[in-house]
């Protein structure tokens, strides 16, 4: 280390001499260890002719085309992300240049790149392309922004011949250093990859070269390409997904905490080949990469988490709202009262993919009721959890190690440092705040903030960093933390460019008041990150000699009565700050790169603090939802019971509680037939149920007076849109896909919500397929609501006992003028609507001449008496739909039953007179006798 610390003294003498001069390059001094060169915590990857795989050859500033032979040794030049070439180097032999990668293709070809290949495209631009995020800060723990850029980028490999349909993926969030993992096999619909990819809002996604051939594309490529319109398409070698590859990667980079993952993956080939091109991929574009032992890796298994289709959670608006995607009336706008952006992550991603285990979720019941029982350690909690800055994407910085140093990333590493600081002064007052708490998960969380390793990490930073250095708001203010942010006599070429930039601040101020005297103007210091010191004054025009500012000021700008402008003597001024601050920054950096260095080992502690203070945000904001509306605490049993529940978005637009409903479904009675008029509240009512049940799902209390769900593995909806009811071949197809997607994937855990299915065809067809597709849905166990404008399908009961029919009052008021109108009541009620004939009341108000409404009512008259002839009830589907019924609720007895035995059998004797009244007269009489 000795060596290291008299070449860091000759490296600031440098600096001190020729302070304008660029510090791209690196300091001499290397510390060994952790796999790899280190220069003072940079990883410095050898130089090679060929890498391992055959694509890149690494060096110093980042990766470089392989040179092949006879192109004289030249690397082609680079801008923006870089322009580089992920190929082998045959296919390169003629020409080592190279391509954009952020040219205007929608599919970026990486083994088309030579020139005289074209890049592969699907003809339409590119949504949106990114720069390398190697140089960010974490600056704001505003959740307003936590979502307003994408950056993930994911892999998708599917099998090939017998293995079709077997699909990879990989994902990694350039703001937060961990890797997804994913290996499930699909159907053609490709639902679960789809859905998969909306939960993670990529920025790019990247498949293999062989998906999308000339004349050849599969059909995963074209229905990726078709959903995600606005992300970048990147195509890759197909030998670039290599699963040993990719199991090479995971072992060298997966922290040792998380290294159970290896048990989970070691035969999801798949999966590891998409890691294989993702995680080489992502060294390609960032110019950096992740120090071994560094990545938090997880395996995501399809069973853990309810399954909501794209589709489903658009119909239900969970995180978007339909008519304005600003808006904030949603399932997540709603219950999303976090402090931090990891907390908000968390709450879109489990809302998306709810919970199936019973256990897991009581437990964050648990603290929920927690929290509402106990205001101080609620408010205790909230008070620290507040000050977190973005965790994971610091994180995400710390253990990225850039092959380029720059200014930029000096700056960026000296602000994560103090960053850092904030962050671990947090963990004891995280702590105090957890102390009294009982729950299990909360006390869990208390003994793993004893981990050892936040004090000494947080005992070496302290030790070379100023005890008052902390995150500050404001560019200014920020900016003289990082420059004062090491502590005096550690360095003392630093010492003294600190002195000298003290010194020129103070001479700016000086300077700023003399011109203050010397015009008799109300001047004063400004600064901005952009202008750097400025000058400011609030005066009027008339205030002015002559109306105008001196001569002297120039770039003069004017926002109200606020003048903005600088002067010549300023501007050099501000040159030698911004001289003096870059050897500060130089000499900070290489210092606080040999702090990284030994505090390296403990970092990755921060996973754990990062994924409590998440958790821990996402609950609060749970409890806190519950104290602006009445929410109850769900159970969990084999039956869907609301009492009194309401829609938990309406009630944010309409800022009062809408009116309450019950339902009730269980293995009995799975299948709801809800009718009643249009606008009566059928749609609201069935939407409001599935956002009921995903709220029980996370964890979340519900807006009712009582609520029992059965945990569902699926949630699909199918709800009817303005346009449905326009006959036309386009919506009549949409539901057509709808529908049989529910189909194909609902089982008997599922959830289903139907709306107006069929409106988009003749009422005879239409009719018929609803027919068909209840038919089909009633031979599972799953819970379905279908909500219908027809009336034929509520005769179903008679066939079906596990067939319930309920509607939607309405009342008819008659006004002064003789006319009649309907008022809604939004109450639902058992039996199907009585309202048959809401389509010729509407005529009856409109100017139609009487004689055709007479006409049609007779006819209409006519055509129902049929109808009900033909499906009139028999005593013996009366005596069987009793019996059914009668046997389900006691199995349900048998399985839930809290009763005493005096209280069960009052129960009993109430269910045997229900069955009675349920018979025929004829069959009573039998009975009694």
């Amino acid at each position: 280390m000795s060596n290291g610390s008299s070449k860091t003294e000759a490296c600031g003498q440098a600096v001190i001499s020729a302070a304008s001069e660029s510090y791209t390059g690196r300091c001499s001094s290397s510390l060994s260890g952790l796999g790899g060169h280190y220069t003072l915590g940079l990883l410095q990857t050898p130089r090679s002719t060929a890498d391992s795989t055959g694509g890149f050859s690494s060096g110093g500033a980042g990766l470089t085309p392989f040179r092949a032979a006879g192109s004289g040794g030249k690397e082609p030049p680079r801008s923006g992300r870089g322009e580089s070439y992920l190929g082998d180097k045959s296919s390169c032999a003629e020409n080592a240049s190279a391509v954009n990668l952020t040219g205007g293709g929608s599919a970026r070809s990486l083994n088309n790149a030579c020139v005289g290949k074209v890049p592969f495209s699907t003809n339409r631009s590119i949504g949106r392309s990114h720069t390398p995020v190697t140089g960010y800060s974490v600056t704001s723990s505003s959740t307003a922004s936590a979502h307003t850029a994408a950056s993930v980028i994911v892999a998708v490999v599917e099998g090939r011949g017998l293995a079709r349909g077997e699909v990879g993926m990989a994902s990694i969030d350039l703001k937060n250093p961990e890797v997804i993992l994913s290996q499930f096999a699909d159907n053609t619909t490709y639902a679960k990859v789809i859905t998969k990819l909306k939960i993670l809002t990529p920025l790019e996604i990247i498949m293999p070269n062989t998906s999308c051939e000339a004349g050849n594309t599969t059909k995963l490529f074209a229905l990726i390409t078709e959903h995600f319109k606005n992300v970048t398409f990147t195509t890759v070698q197909r030998k670039y997904f290599n699963e040993t590859k990719g199991l090479e990667y995971i072992e060298q980079l997966c922290a040792s905490e998380f290294s159970t993952v290896f048990m989970e993956i070691q035969s999801k080939y798949y999966c590891l080949a998409a890691a294989a091109a993702l995680l080489k991929y992502v060294e390609f574009i960032q110019n950096s990469i992740y120090a071994p032992k560094s990545l938090k890796v997880h395996f995501q298994g399809s069973e853990k988490t309810a399954m909501i289709d794209s589709s489903s959670a658009q119909n239900l608006e969970l995180v978007t709202n339909n008519r304005d995607s600003r808006n904030g009336h949603t399932l997540f706008g709603v219950l999303n009262y976090t402090r931090t952006p990891g907390g908000s992550r968390r709450l879109r991603s489990n809302i998306l993919e709810p919970l199936v285990d019973a256990e897991t979720i009581k437990t964050r019941l648990d603290c929920v009721q927690e929290f509402l029982q106990d205001e101080e350690l609620f408010f205790g909690l909230q008070a620290v959890i507040s000050k977190f800055l973005d965790t994971e994407q610091l994180l995400s910085i710390l253990v990225q190690i850039p092959k380029q140093d720059t200014v930029k990333t000096a700056e960026s590493k000296i602000s994560n440092i103090i960053y850092l600081k904030h962050t671990l002064e947090l963990v004891e007052p995280l702590k105090a705040a957890l102390r009294r708490c009982n729950t299990s998960l909360l006390r869990a969380y208390y003994n793993a903030l004893e981990d050892r390793r936040f004090g000494i990490i947080l005992e070496k930073i302290t030790a070379v960093i100023n005890d008052d250095t902390r995150y500050a708001k404001g560019c200014l203010s920020m900016r003289t933390q990082k420059c004062y942010a090491v502590k005096p006599n550690i360095n003392e070429f630093l010492d003294i460019a600190r002195r000298t930039y003290t010194e020129i601040v103070d001479d700016i101020a000086g300077m700023i008041t003399q011109l203050a005297e010397k015009y008799n103007l109300p001047l004063k210091t400004s600064f901005s990150s952009v202008r750097g010191f400025f000058i400011q004054m609030n005066a009027d025009c008339s205030a002015l000699p002559n109306g105008k500012l001196p001569s002297e000021f120039t770039k003069v700008t004017k926002t109200r009565n606020t003048y903005s402008f600088t002067s010549a003597d300023l501007i050099k001024m501000n040159e030698r700050c911004q001289e003096s601050l870059r050897e500060i920054y130089h000499m900070t950096y290489l210092i606080v790169c040999k702090l990284l260095n030994e505090i390296y080992e403990h970092i990755h502690c921060l996973y754990k603090l990062s994924d409590i203070v998440s958790m821990l945000d996402m609950l609060l904001s749970f409890a806190h939802a519950c104290t602006i509306s009445d929410y109850v605490r769900p159970e969990f049993t084999d039956t869907l019971a609301i009492k009194q529940g309401w829609h938990p978005i309406l009630e944010k637009i309409a800022m009062e509680k809408p009116v309450s409903n019950n339902a009730y479904l269980t293995e009995g009675s799975n299948f709801l037939i809800i009718t009643g008029p249009n606008m009566s509240g059928k749609s609201t009512y069935i939407k409001q149920i599935a956002l009921c049940q995903i709220m029980a799902q996370i964890g979340s209390y519900v807006p009712a007076e009582y609520c029992s769900f059965r945990i569902a593995e699926q949630i699909f909806t199918r709800i009817g849109m303005d346009d449905d009811i326009e006959t036309n071949a386009s919506t009549f197809m949409k539901e057509m896909k709808e529908i049989t997607y529910i189909i194909q994937n609902a089982n008997d855990k599922s959830l289903i919500i139907i709306d107006e299915l069929g409106r988009g065809t003749s009422a005879e067809e239409g009719i018929g397929i609803c027919y068909a597709a209840c038919e089909y849905l009633l031979n599972l166990k799953a819970f379905t609501l279908f909500a219908t404008h027809f009336l034929e399908l509520c005769h179903m009961d008679a066939l079906y006992p596990n067939v319930e029919n309920y509607h939607f009052e309405v009342q008819h008021v008659r006004s002064s003028a003789g006319k009649e109108k309907i008022t809604y009541t939004y109450t639902l009620s058992k039996g199907y609507t009585e309202e048959k004939n809401y389509g010729l009341k509407a005529a009856e108000v409109s100017s139609l001449p009487p004689s055709i409404i007479l006409d049609a009512k007779a006819i209409t008259n006519h055509i129902a008496k049929q109808i009900l002839h033909r499906q009139r009830t028999t005593p013996e589907m009366m005596k069987h739909r009793a019996v059914y019924h009668l046997a389900m609720r006691l199995v349900q007895t048998a399985r839930n039953s809290r009763l005493d035995s005096d209280s069960l059998q009052i129960y009993l004797k109430g269910l045997k007179k229900k069955y009675t009244a349920s018979c025929p007269a004829s069959e009573r009489s039998d009975e009694q006798h």
